[in-house]
């Protein structure tokens, strides 16, 4: 019987790879909330009884949550939310309006968005209000059902908070701390931002209406746990069809993250950003390259995947740069080892340029001083190199100051990938670099 049913949970390998890519892709793109988020239990008792009080007992508040990007802000708060609307009559009561920075760019689009998510389009009709305290203040007294103490509770959630306080005279933050302080209703404003002065950005009369209620996240996430939840998020779930195949990738995943280069890789990732998001990306990327003939995920996937997650932008611009583009590139590193990184002019590059072509050049077509002109301009355009003169009207082109914004690394990156660059500005770029 056992054996029938060893039989019977056996697939095909292209049916599990898909199985796995739908599982692991579903995991990364559509990021599910945690029960409970870790490393934050304190902010998440904070944040769900100052909620609940608006929500059960019709108290105001107002709160901000502090955190870098991708600190868990959103994450924290939709775990609270979800906690919250579990409770029967919380459910049926509280209003949820999500507002963001990026989108409500002024008073006038946010105010449209919270008459369209409190559902009270039809009940404005063409009203003509005199201000934007007296639509809000009519928008509020919709959602009462009758006495002050059965007020349908409203959370405004505003994202990116810190673009609100841009709008102008700060109408709508002046009008929802108001509310929120003077207890017409019961609000509860929540705002999201990664910036620490925010509170500085507030005029006086925003500012006093504010609680000064502050939940800071900061990611205290060890490399060790980082590793931890790299395992987690690649392995397969106990509940997976084939039970032969769950072993052997969750095994290989284990030898992956003890592998040496693999490790190194990781530790690159977390000291530039612990961010789970971009976690993913690299992850996603690894994923990508398993297949039904490669059914496993080998380091040298996740080291291919880190090349094209951590790849320079600036880098890749070169390797679309012309012969003659690339000629005076390095003749600017060559002027920067000599004057130890002094700014140089046109001239000055030009003269280096006929220098390398009298001296060893052959496979350089001579070009007139016009077109080098231009692919010295292009090179500014492309923001390459940089001009150090503020008033560049009085000064002719060939004598304006630039900085070259490259690297010594970068440019001999580049020039290991330039496709059938001539051995003559090889040999050249290695004797500018010494």
């Amino acid at each position: 019987m056992s054996k029938r049913k060893v039989k019977e949970t056996h697939m095909p390998v292209g049916e599990c790879i898909s199985q796995v890519q739908m599982i692991l892709r579903e995991r990364f793109c559509h990021q599910r909330l945690p029960e409970k988020p870790v490393g934050m239990e304190s902010q998440h008792k904070h944040l769900l009884e100052l909620l609940r009080r608006t929500a059960v007992h019709g108290e105001s508040n107002s709160v901000l949550i502090v955190g870098p990007r991708g600190s868990g802000k959103t994450m924290l708060l939709n775990c609270v939310l979800r906690e919250l609307l579990e409770v029967k009559d919380v459910n049926k009561n509280v209003l949820p309006v999500h507002l963001n920075g990026l989108l409500q760019t002024d008073d006038r689009i946010a105010l449209k968005e919270i008459t369209r998510q409190l559902n009270l389009e039809n009940v404005v009709g063409d009203k003509v209000f005199g201000s934007f305290a007296e639509n809000l203040a009519f928008l509020l007294e919709a959602l009462k059902k009758g006495d002050r103490s059965s007020s349908r509770p409203v959370f405004f959630i505003l994202d990116e908070f810190d673009l609100f306080a841009h709008h102008k005279n700060q109408t709508l933050l002046y009008n929802l701390l108001d509310v929120s302080q003077s207890a017409q209703a019961p609000i509860a404003v929540i705002g999201l931002t990664c910036r620490l002065d925010v509170l500085e950005l507030l005029e006086k009369r925003v500012k006093s209406r504010f609680s000064h209620r502050q939940i800071h996240l900061l990611s205290s996430l060890s490399f060790i746990q980082y590793l931890d939840n790299v395992r987690s998020q690649l392995s397969l779930p106990q509940d997976f069809p084939d039970t032969k195949f769950y072993d052997e990738w969750n095994d290989g995943i284990k030898t992956l993250c003890e592998d040496q280069p693999v490790v190194d890789v990781l530790q690159r990732h977390y000291n530039s950003s612990k961010d789970f998001r971009s976690l993913h990306l690299l992850l996603m990327l690894a994923l990508s390259r398993v297949s039904a003939s490669k059914p496993a995920i080998k380091p040298t996937d996740l080291l291919e995947a880190s090349r094209v997650c951590m790849v320079d932008s600036k880098a890749n611009i070169l390797h679309g740069l012309s012969i003659l583009e690339l000629c005076l590139i390095i003749a600017m590193k060559h002027l920067n080892d000599i004057y130890e990184g002094e700014p140089f002019n046109f001239q000055m590059v030009h003269n280096e340029f006929k220098k390398f072509l009298q001296r060893k050049s052959r496979s350089i077509h001579n070009f007139d001083k016009p077109v080098v002109i231009k692919a010295f301009e292009h090179l500014q355009q492309l923001e390459l190199i940089k001009s150090m003169d503020s008033s560049t009207a009085k000064i002719q082109k060939e004598f304006q100051l630039m900085k070259l914004m490259l690297n010594h690394s970068q440019i001999m990156e580049a020039l290991q990938k330039y496709p059938q660059c001539p051995t003559d500005v090889k040999q050249w770029a290695m004797s500018a670099f010494g």
